[in-house]
């Protein structure tokens, strides 16, 4: 086990964000899955993060309702344009 608690990681990187999927055990033994974003901020060095956790119980109703979203978005979205990327500084 992670020093954290995760048994599970994976990651996305997209531009200039980074999605963690972390499968992690409580003292309990219980499993939650946390999904964190991180990306850059202004500062050298420094990043925003921001988490949510699903608790074991909750991912089913969670995983019907994120799929929800996912077919509203596949079936109403216009292609979006292209992000643009930070100038160096």
């Amino acid at each position: 086990m992670g020093e954290r608690g995760e048994v599970f990681s994976s990651k996305v990187v997209k531009d200039d964000r980074t999605y963690f999927f972390n499968v992690k055990k409580n003292y309990h033994g219980d499993l939650y899955l946390n999904i964190v974003e991180s990306r850059p901020t202004d500062t050298e060095g420094r990043y925003i993060r921001q988490s949510v956790i699903v608790y074991q119980e909750d991912l089913g109703a969670f995983i019907q309702e994120l799929q929800k979203s996912l077919d509203y978005i596949k079936v109403n979205a216009r292609k979006a344009p292209a992000r643009r990327i930070r100038e160096e500084e």
